[in-house]
């Protein structure tokens, strides 16, 4: 279930093509199947790091059970050379915050994923 959001000072010319890039290398990166995925992007013309409005990201990923001090490495490195790539963001100018709130504090089907992976 990783959900993803990500806010950047960046206005990309085509922002559905560049959702379904960030979806494929996120799932890749990720090591979870791109249908379990949701992709969040903002565009925020006021978004500023450091005190200034130069190219920024801040990237939120929400993900169960692929989250560990190591991994994340590992994630900020390929997210981070994505964002400098595509977006122009060094990777200096954002933050990656990683959360994995347990299977007990995520929903969807009506049910928490602890209730659904239990009914499977």
């Amino acid at each position: 279930m990783p959900a993803l959001q990500l806010t950047t000072n960046v206005q990309v010319p085509d922002t559905q093509a560049y959702v379904l890039q960030f979806s494929k290398l996120a799932s890749e990166t990720l090591g979870k199947p791109e249908q379990f995925f949701s992709i969040n992007f903002n565009y925020n013309p006021t978004l500023t790091f450091a005190g200034t409005f130069d190219p920024a990201i801040l990237l939120v990923i929400t993900c169960l059970d692929a989250l560990s001090p190591e991994a994340n490495e590992k994630y900020s490195k390929a997210f981070f050379d994505h964002f400098k790539e595509t977006l122009g963001v060094p990777g200096d100018r954002g933050y990656i915050t990683f959360y994995d709130p347990q299977a007990e504090y995520i929903a969807t089907r009506g049910m928490t994923v602890a209730t659904l992976r239990k009914s499977q």
